[in-house]
């Protein structure tokens, strides 16, 4: 009897549908960060700011695992705090053939393993997450290795809302992968020689997200 009501129950678990919560990273806030340093040995250290992170998440209590959609707007990126470095960067990741206002950082995961989150226990996570930079995809096809800690913070801790801090490096990003530079960018060429080693083409990227409830879950089979 007692195994026939064991036996009930584990089917009834896995029949029922799982509930992905849905969390999002409003890039309005101000308190989400996206931090690139460039540093060349022998030339600059040049460092790329944005505080309009955006995020569409999801997040499977039950398998622990998360996926979504984050962009960063090229419009929003700030260089070394200087006008005229923002504009070059910008003429740069567009090739000078595309709108910056078009142009976004963008990055797509499904089924990073995060674990069962808990408050005031930072989850270790890594993963490998294709990029995509005005809508080019890396000349190699690679995919960026992430990894970083999500940490819970429940009702009224955090805000009214349960929110979930993400803090995620990436190391070794290869901006030349993207075509992302001067001789790329039309109008440069004769630049290139002297910036080759001015400008790293490695850099390491830093975010530090915070991802609030929406209120909703959706079931998933």
């Amino acid at each position: 009897m007692t195994r026939t009501i064991a036996l009930a129950a584990l089917a009834a678990a896995l029949a029922s549908p799982a509930l992905a919560e849905e969390l999002r990273v409003d890039p309005d806030a101000g308190n989400n960060t996206f931090n690139a340093v460039f540093d060349a040995k022998l030339g600059e250290r040049i460092t790329a700011q944005s505080s309009a992170v955006a995020c569409d998440l999801r997040y499977d209590d039950k398998t622990g695992l998360a996926s979504g959609q984050c962009s960063v707007p090229l419009t929003s990126i700030k260089v070394d705090n200087e006008d005229t470095k923002t504009e070059h960067f910008q003429q740069w990741v567009t090739n000078k053939k595309s709108d910056p206002k078009g142009c976004r950082f963008e990055a797509s995961f499904e089924g990073v393993k995060v674990g069962a989150l808990a408050a005031e226990r930072p989850m270790p996570f890594t993963a490998e997450i294709p990029f995509m930079v005005c809508g080019r995809k890396p000349h190699d096809r690679r995919k960026e290795k992430v990894k970083g800690t999500a940490l819970l913070f429940p009702p009224g801790a955090y805000g009214q809302k349960e929110t979930v801090r993400i803090r995620a490096t990436i190391e070794g990003f290869d901006r030349d992968a993207y075509h992302i530079g001067p001789k790329y960018t039309e109008g440069w060429i004769a630049r290139v020689q002297s910036l080759a080693k001015v400008v790293a083409d490695e850099g390491t990227i830093e975010l530090s997200l915070f991802a609030k409830a929406n209120g909703a879950a959706s079931a998933q089979k």
